[in-house]
């Protein structure tokens, strides 16, 4: 069984990673997932947000019992010094919701999971709030997730967008089950011309986010087995 399990939230964010997969169709619990496996890695992409990711990190533990969980994906920028592209892996997870913390041996800074989109002065709110150096969505209910089944976690973080870039509100295109409704967006923007801009400086800054990401997985699954080998002899 694969030793490595990495939760995400789109396939875009890591298409660099597992357009070398195989691609497995499981069920667990009534829902659907796609697992992409690789040696010893397996992938899911559970949807956006917190309750997608928490379904995605509990199907992947029940179906495949991991050695390690770990959140990939995007994450925006609290520090004006984390430009887009740039990878972050943190020492703390962070719950908004309640404060619930997650340590991981060998990261440096502070994640903060929040349940929506930031703005720009969410962001700043949070940074202050939780001394944080950037946001995401989805890392704090996969350490949930591990830490109910005692299964070490970490995460690994691409920076999408920086601390003044106003995001587009894209709440509304988000289904029940976390994905993205890209073709309803797609219209909804092409009748705003004030959105065009904005929305083509973040399809510009996620490419760039995911190529990034895409070139560092390559470089570390051996790394993260030779670690879970060490911790267990």
């Amino acid at each position: 069984m694969p030793k490595i399990a990495i939760v995400a939230a789109l396939e875009r964010e890591i298409a660099g990673l597992i357009n070398r997969s195989s691609r497995t169709s499981r069920e667990y619990e009534n829902h659907k997932f796609i697992f992409f496996e690789q040696g010893e890695m397996v992938i899911v992409c559970g949807g956006i947000g917190a309750e997608a990711a928490r379904r995605a990190a509990e199907a992947m533990i029940a179906l495949y019992q991991p050695a390690l969980v770990i959140s990939v994906g995007f994450a925006g920028a609290l520090d004006a010094d984390l430009r887009v592209g740039e990878i972050f892996s943190p020492a703390v997870v962070l719950d908004a919701r309640d404060g619930s913390r997650f340590e991981i041996d060998g990261g440096k800074g502070v994640l903060v999971t929040f349940m929506a989109v930031a703005t720009s002065q969410q962001k700043a709110n949070l940074a202050q709030a939780y001394s944080a150096q950037a946001v995401d969505m989805e890392a704090a209910a996969v350490a949930i997730a591990a830490r109910a089944h005692g299964i070490p976690f970490a995460a690994t973080k691409v920076i999408s967008d920086g601390l003044n870039f106003e995001m587009p509100q894209t709440a509304r295109f988000i289904d029940s089950q976390g994905k993205f409704r890209t073709a309803s967006f797609a219209f909804f923007v092409a009748l705003r011309p004030w959105l065009w801009r904005p929305v083509a400086i973040l399809a510009r800054n996620s490419n760039k986010a995911a190529k990034m990401l895409a070139g560092h997985l390559r470089t570390f699954p051996q790394h993260l087995t030779d670690v879970i080998e060490a911790k267990s002899t």
